[in-house]
């Protein structure tokens, strides 16, 4: 093959593939042209083509729309829910006059036909796509229907004949709405109620009459409502009645048997409670004596063995107290005989007497002192006897006592049991206390005089050992010679010199102070003598003493007692020199009790 056909092949071959790609662009371009207008109708919607070719109805199919030439109107075939409620004012009026409130649902969609499409987009447009603005433009024709079939039927038809009502409703609309296209499916009555009692008009005749009849009804169904109740409760409360009565008749037959039982129970328990008491006290009776008894042994044998020994320790003190008597008067006559030879030249008389009186003021003490032991003993005896009588009366109470309770408690429990046994029972408890309480006292009373017998064998031998040491003291006193006699008495009054001087010069008391103001001149006084001093030579101050000394009311008795010690009492120096010569602590005390409130001012 040459190079001419080589290349005219090349050429031819080029010019294939221009033109077959020019093709495939063309299609390419043709079929997004009629992609972009053509129109599909579906299930939901559908379309009414107008313009270029006429009218043409679209339903299932699709067909091509151009932008100039045609015009296209969405027809919605979706079942559409229409709601109409009417209420208050705008009410229902049925055939009684009376008002309704109702809400109805209305489901239409367009009628699947070319006929009914085209009328529907001729006479509804665009509003099938738009549920409220359809709403809007056959709402009218709903009320219509619904107003003209209320008023065909009474307000309780309407409610016991729903079903006929919507269907004469349906009945009505389905002509209008078939001049639309539309097609009615169905009707649901949603809501039906009287209108409210305020809505109505009394001006309005239709009202006026509803409202009649509304009241009728509603007085005549209050009337019978208020007849069932009263009937009701009538009923029921008659009834709770009866359900009462029979109630209070088993409770009044429960409460005869109850205290049927309790009547022989309380008797039978009586009876047992009281044979138990006779029997507890018979018992406690025996007790109470075997006690009684076996504690008056007891105390017997503890009397007597107190009393030994109080006898042995009373025999033992004595001798004690008579061998330290006798070491002392041995004691106080070695410190006699030392100190009679120490002063035995200066002072032999006045030791004597020192002597006897100190050997007799010893006697006198440990006679005292026996004195005081006896008297303790006898105390101690008392107290004993005290202690153990305080204890017997408390046994013997706490015994009563007892028996008092015990007889109480049987008291009270024989009361429960019938009359004529109870009678009977309370003698025989009273008979069985009176018995034991008459043994109870004569055991106390035994055991008191056992008591009283010993407490007097006690103290007849306390009394003996006080009359032994009384008559020890009376025998030592009688040895005494008559100036050791003196010489107690001196001794005695002047341990009471300061007491006595007191009282006599009790009345100077009442001298709260004695004031001399001037005495120069005096009748009596000598002008040799210093000022202030008197011709005996005692001062002022003493002679204002001595005279008030002079009134003492116990003057007589005061001073022999005092010249028995050889002192005057007549005037302070006599008692001052009295009182030194036996000690100098008892001049200053003399001079002190004589004139305590004597204050002398000199001028």
């Amino acid at each position: 093959m040459d190079t001419s056909s080589i290349t005219s092949s090349v050429m031819n071959f080029t010019d294939i593939l221009v033109i077959s790609g020019l093709v495939l662009v063309a299609l390419i371009i043709f079929g997004l042209i009629l992609a972009r207008l053509y129109k599909r109708a579906t299930k939901e919607i559908s379309f009414v083509r107008t313009g270029f070719g006429g009218e043409k109805v679209i339903v299932n199919g699709g067909a091509l729309v151009l932008p100039v030439l045609h015009e296209i109107i969405p027809v919605n075939m979706n079942t559409l829910r229409l709601e109409v409620r009417r209420a208050a004012e705008q009410a229902l009026i049925t055939r009684d006059r009376m008002r309704a409130d109702v809400t109805a649902e209305f489901y239409v969609r367009v009628k699947p036909t070319v006929e009914a499409i085209a009328n529907a987009a001729q006479t509804l447009g665009l509003k099938t796509m738009n549920p409220s603005e359809l709403k809007e433009l056959v709402e009218g024709k709903f009320v219509d229907a619904l107003r003209s079939v209320a008023a065909e039927m009474a307000m309780e038809e309407l409610h016991e004949k729903r079903v006929d009502f919507v269907q004469k409703v349906q009945q009505v609309v389905s002509e209008d709405l078939l001049k639309n296209g539309l097609e009615l499916e169905s009707v649901s009555l949603t809501g039906l109620d009287q209108t409210a009692f305020e809505h109505f008009n009394p001006q309005n005749a239709f009202d006026a009459e509803g409202l009649t009849k509304l009241t009728q009804a509603i007085e005549s169904r209050r009337k019978i409502r208020n007849d069932i109740e009263q009937e009701t409760d009538l009923a029921i409360k008659q009834k709770n009645l009866e359900a009462e009565r029979a109630k209070l008749q088993i409770s009044r037959e429960e409460e005869y048997a109850r205290l049927e039982q309790e009547r022989e129970v309380s008797i039978r328990r009586a009876s047992q409670m009281a044979e138990i008491a006779r029997e507890q006290a018979e018992k406690k009776r025996e007790a109470e004596e075997a006690q009684i008894a076996s504690q008056r042994e007891i105390d017997l044998k503890r009397i007597l063995s107190e009393r030994d020994i109080e006898n042995e320790t009373i025999q033992k003190q004595k001798a004690v107290r008579e061998m330290e008597i006798a070491k002392q008067r041995a004691i106080e006559q070695a410190e006699i005989e030392r100190a009679k030879a120490v002063e035995l030249a200066s002072q032999e008389k006045s030791i004597a007497v020192a002597e006897k009186s100190r050997a007799e003021s010893e006697a006198k003490a440990q006679a005292d002192k026996a004195r005081a032991l006896a008297v303790k003993e006898e105390e101690s005896v008392v107290t004993v006897r005290e202690t153990e009588r305080a204890e017997r009366a408390k046994q013997v109470e706490l015994v009563a006592a007892r028996q008092q309770a015990e007889k109480e408690a049987i008291q009270l429990m024989v009361t429960a049991e019938a009359e004529k046994k109870a009678a009977e029972d309370q003698a025989e408890a009273m008979r069985l206390a009176a018995q034991g309480l008459a043994d109870k006292e004569r055991l106390a009373a035994q055991g008191k005089a056992d008591a009283e017998l010993l407490l007097a064998e006690a103290k007849a031998r306390t009394y003996a050992v006080d009359a032994e040491g009384q008559k020890a003291i009376n025998t030592a006193a009688n040895m005494l010679s008559v100036d050791q006699i003196a010489m107690q008495i001196r001794l005695a009054l002047i341990e009471r010199l300061p007491e006595i001087i007191a009282q006599s010069v009790k009345p100077m008391e009442q001298i709260s102070d004695i004031k001399i103001l001037q005495v120069n001149g005096l009748a009596g006084a000598a002008g040799g003598v210093a000022e202030g001093q008197s011709n005996n030579g005692a001062s002022l101050p003493d002679q204002v003493v001595n005279s008030a000394l002079r009134y003492r009311t116990q003057a007589p008795l005061l001073d022999s007692l005092l010249q028995e010690i050889g002192i005057k009492g007549a005037d302070l120096q006599s008692f001052t020199q009295a009182a030194a010569g036996v000690s100098p602590n008892l001049a200053t005390a003399v001079t002190t009790a004589a004139a305590p409130d004597a204050v002398v001012d000199k001028q």
